[in-house]
C-alpha cells in the first residue's frame, strides 16, 4: 500500500475520489467542491489552508483517504484551541503549523475518513495515522485534529488513540411531520404562537418567499446572493468572508443538484431584499449562509430556520443542520446534539494534558446539553 500527501484535490482522480464518498452525496467532501474552493482561492498558502490530502493506493487504485490541510492559524474551523496555542507557546513551543482534516469553513459534521467498500478499516487508517506522524515530525507539525466527524467514527478514533473532544450544536430532527402546521401541533401553546407571530410577521412586512435550487440555479442567481453572503459579512466584522465572488461565480453545475437558495422578495416588485443558502445530500440539510440588503422583523428566522425545516418535511429529509452556535434555536425545535472533533498531539506531555483537558470539558458538555433540551418547544408526553 502506498501513501501520498497531495497538494491539490486535482492530483488525485475526481472519480476515484467521489467513489469513496458513497451514496449519502455528502456534498462538502465532493471532489468539485474542494477543488473550487482551491481554484477560486479560499484557500491556498495565502489564506493558512494549505491542502496536502493524504491517500492510500494499492495497485494503483485508490482505497482510502482524508481531506487535510496544513494550518498556521486556527480560523474557519469553529472548534476553539486557542487555549492549547496558548500553553504550547508558554512552554516555549510552536502550536503552528498544525494538520487539520476538516472541511475549510464548514463547521458540518459528516464524513472525514474515506474508504473503500470492504477494505479493512483499522488497517488503513493506521497507515494513514503513520504518514501524519511521519510528515509531523519531519515538518515540526505539532498536532492533527479530526474536526466535525459523524458520530458513528467516534469509536474507532478514541480506539485509535485519539483524545475525543465533545461540543454541542443545535439540530432539527423530522420526525414523518406531514407538513410545517404538523411539526407545530407538537408545540406547547406559548411556543407554538410565537413562531405562528414570527412568520406572519413576513406576510404583514409584504414579503414573499422563493425557493430555488437544482435546475433553477444559474450564475446570475448565484451572483445574487453572493451579494448578500458579502454584506452580511461586511457588517459583522468589516471583512469580505472567507469565500470569494470566483466562489460563487465559478460554483459547479454538477452540484447545483446539493444547493438550495431561498429569496425574499418585495411583494409590490419582486425586488430581492434578502436570502439564505443551504447545502442538502440525501439525508440532511446543512444551513450555510445569509444576508440581506434591509432590516426586516424576522426575516432572518424565516429563510434560515422556518423555510429549512419546510425544506426538509416536503423533500423527506431527516435532519437540518442550520450551523454553528445560537441557543435562540432551541425554541424554535433544533435540539441540543453532541458534536465532536479528535485530535492527536505529538508531544507526549502535552497529549496528558489535553486529554484531562477534554475528559472535564465534556462533563461541562454533558451539563450543559441537559440543560438546554428542558429550554426545547415540545409537549410533554
Amino acid at each position: 500500500m502506498k501513501v501520498s500527501f497531495h497538494n491539490s484535490i486535482e492530483e488525485i482522480s475526481k472519480k476515484s475520489w467521489d467513489a469513496l464518498i458513497g451514496d449519502l452525496n455528502y456534498p462538502f467532501l465532493r471532489h468539485d467542491f474542494l477543488k473550487t474552493l482551491e481554484i477560486t482561492n479560499c484557500v491556498g498558502t495565502n489564506t493558512g489552508w494549505i491542502p496536502i490530502h493524504i491517500t492510500i493506493e494499492r495497485d494503483e487504485e485508490l482505497i482510502a483517504a482524508m481531506p487535510l490541510y496544513l494550518k498556521s492559524h486556527s480560523q474557519g474551523e469553529f472548534v476553539f484551541d486557542h487555549s492549547w496555542a496558548n500553553a504550547f507557546y508558554q512552554h516555549g513551543l510552536d502550536y503552528y503549523p498544525k494538520l487539520v482534516s476538516s472541511i475549510p469553513h464548514t463547521p458540518a459534521s459528516g464524513p472525514r475518513f474515506l474508504m473503500k467498500d470492504g477494505e479493512e478499516k483499522s488497517v488503513l487508517f493506521e497507515k494513514i495515522k503513520e504518514g501524519v506522524k511521519m510528515i509531523s515530525s519531519k515538518n515540526n507539525i505539532s498536532s492533527w485534529h479530526i474536526l466535525f466527524p459523524e458520530k458513528d467514527e467516534i469509536n474507532f478514533y478514541e480506539n485509535s488513540q485519539l483524545s475525543i473532544r465533545k461540543n454541542a450544536q443545535f439540530i432539527w430532527f423530522n420526525k414523518n411531520y406531514k407538513n410545517f402546521e404538523n411539526y407545530l401541533e407538537n408545540f406547547r401553546s406559548r411556543h407554538r404562537k410565537n413562531v405562528l407571530k414570527e412568520r406572519n410577521k413576513i406576510k404583514e412586512q409584504d414579503l414573499i418567499i422563493e425557493t430555488l435550487s437544482g435546475e433553477d440555479l444559474d450564475y446570475e442567481i448565484m451572483n445574487k446572493f453572493y451579494k448578500f453572503y458579502l454584506s452580511t459579512n461586511i457588517k459583522r466584522s468589516g471583512f469580505s468572508g472567507y469565500l470569494t465572488k470566483q466562489f460563487f461565480l465559478n460554483f459547479p453545475k454538477t452540484l447545483f443538484s446539493n444547493l438550495v437558495i431561498v429569496f425574499a422578495k418585495k411583494k409590490i416588485n419582486n425586488e430581492i431584499v434578502g436570502g439564505s443558502l443551504f447545502f442538502r445530500d440525501k439525508k440532511n440539510l446543512y444551513g450555510r449562509y445569509w444576508g440581506c440588503h434591509e432590516e426586516y422583523d424576522c426575516l432572518h428566522f424565516e429563510c434560515c430556520y422556518y423555510q429549512g425545516i419546510e425544506y426538509c418535511i416536503n423533500n423527506n429529509l431527516e435532519k437540518f443542520d442550520p450551523g454553528v452556535q445560537g441557543e435562540h434555536k432551541i425554541k424554535r425545535g433544533f435540539s441540543p446534539t453532541e458534536t465532536f472533533s479528535a485530535h492527536w498531539i505529538a508531544d507526549d506531555r502535552f497529549r496528558e494534558a489535553i486529554d484531562d483537558f477534554v475528559l472535564r470539558e465534556e462533563k461541562h458538555i454533558n451539563h450543559y446539553l441537559e440543560d438546554a433540551k428542558r429550554l426545547l418547544p415540545f409537549k410533554t408526553v
